[in-house]
């Protein structure tokens, strides 16, 4: 079930992705999202994949219509990751994300200070979650998501554009 979904998704992944960036193009004129690089006590980084597209990313989402981009980050932390907040996110960066449309921007914050039970079941948007050493990211970890890591852990100097 697990393989035949990767192909149905893969298959669909880019009309769905430009219907979203459609949809939000209609409704917002520019997009903007958040994510978080969230290291835990070893320095591991949390990841999620999702139902809808294919690849590991670094846990966030969009902000919506009177939402500030705090907020946004802490609604998309819950909903993928079940992990709150107990200290401030600190702003990495602002990134174009031009693959995607060239109205798209995301913020990115690097989080240190939270509580998370547990790692959160699988559901209809996040089949699968975890902390991953730099060192033993995933196979199909995006190259956007491999260069925040870099930047934040590995020194790396940022770059103005998601990848």
């Amino acid at each position: 079930m697990g393989e035949r979904l990767n192909t149905i998704r893969r298959k669909f992944e880019p009309l769905l992705r430009r219907l979203f960036h459609v949809y939000f193009l209609l409704v917002r004129g520019m997009t903007l999202g958040v994510r978080a690089v969230v290291l835990d006590a070893e320095n591991r980084v949390f990841l999620v994949r999702h139902s809808y597209v294919s690849g590991w990313y670094l846990p966030g989402g969009g902000v919506d219509f009177g939402e500030t981009m705090a907020h946004a980050l802490r609604r998309e932390l819950k909903e993928e990751g079940d992990i709150d907040l107990i200290g401030d996110a600190v702003l990495h960066g602002i990134f174009l994300n031009s693959h995607v449309s060239r109205r798209d921007h995301v913020a990115v914050y690097v989080v240190r200070q939270f509580s998370q039970d547990r790692l959160p079941a699988p559901n209809h948007e996040i089949v699968e979650c975890g902390y991953f050493a730099i060192t033993a990211l995933p196979e199909g970890t995006t190259p956007g998501t491999r260069l925040r890591i870099a930047e934040v852990l590995g020194g790396k100097p940022l770059i103005a554009t998601w990848r």
